[in-house]
């Protein structure tokens, strides 16, 4: 793995060691494994955009593969940061914020920047917009930075009972949210989900909140798979086993009703169908780095059904809420890193490495 290093610039507009109100620090990844914290004037803002400070901002594993050159849609060099809350300091004159946002409003984006006029934004499903851009993902802006601009309307006002950490995991729970109601109905049901990272984690407490009788989990990593159980898996298995299949189907009692592949390589995407079988749902929930295939006679004779679940809508922020309000996400089980955005570099390594389950970053520390 190539190590990032932190590169501090200053643009000929700003001199100063901290951003005033008229600058800005914000993290860009130059090239694989170069983060640079640089140093510039605070964005122009448009007239129907908002101007926000961030408070806290998270680190996902598309912000990690891209950082490495292994995320298939985002291109370096690029502006990170797409998990994060802030307070709005300006709007444009045009801007048309939701209702319960202005000026001084605590906020988290939904980072998803779709036209409104293709037939999946005028069919419900803006989430996957021909047109679509992303805040923090190869877009102009990203939400690491001091501060930021982003479209108004995708600003989403955080409820007072929750605070800005436990606000800084709506996004990432968001796409799990998303990924279950994709299943359908899961109550009663059986779930496996294939890895126990941060987004194997949240799919668990998902399909919980959505009634999911029976939750088990894979991965290679054996203090993954310990944590899992803490954090609410019936049972647990060793990805790496060559008997994985028929170990989940046992701790099943039963084929799975909904397979959730967190992980999205060749190994696992044959392991989900084979547990699914027959009439089983395999929901693709992680990012693929490459082509995969399927076996498609199984797949049609046994009526399997393979769904992608890609990012998140509106509801799926209300429902995320809903179950971080309730406690059923915790960020004490989540949150395992915090470090001030100048350590940018470092926070990427942690990330990558594998032992952390969410790093976040604060404008100071």
């Amino acid at each position: 793995m190539t190590v990032p290093t932190t590169t501090t610039t200053t643009s000929s507009a700003t001199t100063s060691n901290s951003a005033s109100s008229s600058s800005r620090r914000r993290v860009r990844v130059q090239a694989p494994g170069r983060i640079e914290v640089v140093e510039e004037p605070a964005p122009d803002l448009g007239p129907d955009e908002a101007l926000v400070a961030m408070t806290v901002v998270g680190l996902c594993g598309s912000d990690t593969h891209a950082a490495h050159g292994r995320h298939p849609f985002v291109a370096l060099p690029y502006y990170p940061g797409h998990e994060v809350v802030g307070v709005v300091e300006a709007l444009g004159e045009g801007a048309e914020p939701p209702e319960g946002v202005t000026v001084g409003s605590r906020v988290t984006v939904e980072p998803t920047l779709p036209c409104g006029a293709c037939k999946p934004c005028t069919t419900g499903r803006e989430n996957i917009c021909e047109n679509l851009q992303f805040f923090g993902c190869g877009f102009r802006e990203g939400g690491m930075a001091d501060r930021f601009s982003v479209r108004a309307s995708r600003l989403r006002p955080i409820p007072d009972d929750l605070d800005d950490l436990q606000a800084v995991l709506v996004e990432p729970l968001s796409t799990p949210v998303h990924a279950v109601r994709l299943a359908g109905d899961l109550t009663g049901r059986t779930v496996v989900v294939l890895g126990a990272g941060t987004i194997g984690l949240l799919v668990s407490a998902a399909a919980r909140h959505r009634g999911a009788r029976t939750v088990v989990m894979t991965d290679v990593r054996e203090d993954k798979r310990e944590r899992a159980l803490r954090l609410g898996a019936d049972h647990v298995v060793d990805a790496a086993a060559p008997d994985v299949v028929e170990q989940v189907r046992a701790r099943l009692g039963e084929s799975a009703d909904v397979v959730f592949d967190c992980v999205a390589v060749q190994p696992t995407v044959e392991a989900a169908i084979a547990m699914a079988l027959k009439g089983g749902t395999v929901v693709v929930v992680g990012v693929p780095t490459g082509e995969v295939t399927v076996p498609l006679p199984i797949v049609q004779d046994q009526q399997v059904r393979i769904q992608g679940a890609a990012t998140y809508l509106r509801e799926d922020y209300d429902e995320a809420m809903e179950i971080l309000r309730a406690g059923s996400v915790r960020t004490e089980d989540v949150i395992t890193a915090r470090l001030p955005l100048s350590e940018a570099a470092d926070a990427f390594v942690l990330a990558s490495a594998g032992d952390q389950v969410k790093v976040v970053l604060l404008p100071r520390g």
